[in-house]
């Protein structure tokens, strides 16, 4: 439900507008130096000050509550929270009987039949990805330096020119509307034979992660989905050296669901913020007929721009729970 992992088992938890937000990681191997400041980089990444972010700011100071000794991890459980200071719960007061269009609103409320927290998403908003990119900083340690991550924000609204991302954000704001977009992550110095087919293959247990990360909508590996517009001469990879280097990279640094020591690469898509100012209309569940719908509150015109450093998280969390499992065989 909440857990994801074999050995690097990582459990998110809280709401949005709650006391705090966090997450639980077991299977941390002892004596990984981490302390506090290791988190603000990533932290800093995810946080909202950008034209078309939110306005809802939070300092985001992690409180590491156990797990580490001395600046050393344990071995225990670490926990890592963050408490949740600036909410206006009351924005989202007739979110009840009448949810959001494209939001878990209403599914949530079906399926915990009405006794789940709606302020702010609750445990569907994005302010729980707080807690993964916390344990993407772990997993990279786990990881060490060898393996680096370049992440970036590949197309935002259909517009693939990083120079005009802002005219495209704008735009939409100036339509109380909001964009999505596609990041891409690239992951150096992971080596041979991480994976485990079939189904904790590389592409398995990362698509998991990233279809985790909410407004996640389509993931896809190398070349992705233009493979199926090829023919094979065009698409094979062709190993050029001794340690398998290939002179294209269109399987995305996979085979048969297990790295090949080129780079891999993987791209998210991320759909528009569902919350949007323009008005809409959309089912009242206490009136009983379509109507208008005013959403409160403050929200990203577009959630790509802080999403970059979520995707490398889901991506280092995987990563990191393959690499223990390959550990634990030797």
């Amino acid at each position: 439900m909440n857990s994801f992992g074999s050995i690097f088992r990582v459990t998110i938890w809280g709401e949005s507008h709650g006391e705090c937000v966090g997450v639980s990681i077991d299977g941390v191997p002892a004596g990984i130096a981490l302390s506090v400041e290791d988190f603000a980089e990533d932290l800093a990444r995810r946080a909202s000050g950008r034209r078309g972010t939110t306005p809802r700011r939070e300092p985001d100071q992690p409180q590491i509550v156990s797990g580490v000794y001395e600046g050393r991890t344990t071995g225990a459980p670490l926990t890592v929270l963050f408490e949740n200071t600036n909410t206006r719960s009351g924005d989202y007061s007739n979110l009840v009987r009448q949810p959001r269009p494209s939001h878990a609103d209403r599914v949530a409320q079906c399926k915990f039949a009405g006794a789940n927290d709606p302020r702010g998403g609750g445990h569907f908003s994005g302010r729980l990805t707080l807690g993964l990119v916390a344990a993407g900083v772990v997993a990279k340690r786990v990881l060490g330096g060898d393996v680096a991550f370049a992440t970036r924000i590949a197309e935002i609204g259909g517009c693939t020119d990083e120079s005009h991302f802002d005219e495209v954000i704008d735009a939409a704001m100036r339509d109380c509307d909001s964009v999505g977009g596609v990041v891409e992550c690239r992951v150096e110095g992971a080596g041979v034979g991480l994976g485990e087919p079939f189904f904790d293959s590389i592409e398995s247990k990362i698509a998991h992660l990233l279809f985790s990360v909410p407004a996640v909508k389509g993931v896809e590996f190398g070349a992705g989905f233009e493979v199926a517009r090829r023919r094979g001469s065009e698409n094979n990879d062709l190993i050029i050296n001794a340690e398998g280097a290939t002179a294209t990279n269109n399987d995305g640094g996979v085979n048969g669901g297990i790295t090949n020591g080129n780079p891999i690469v993987v791209r998210a898509a991320v759909k528009p913020t569902p919350s949007i100012s323009r008005p809409q209309m959309t089912y009242d569940f206490e009136r009983g007929e379509v109507a208008e719908l005013q959403i409160k509150g403050r929200h990203d015109a577009c959630i790509a721009l802080r999403a970059a450093v979520v995707v490398e998280a889901a991506v280092a969390i995987a990563l990191a729970d393959l690499w223990l499992c390959n550990r634990s065989r030797h």
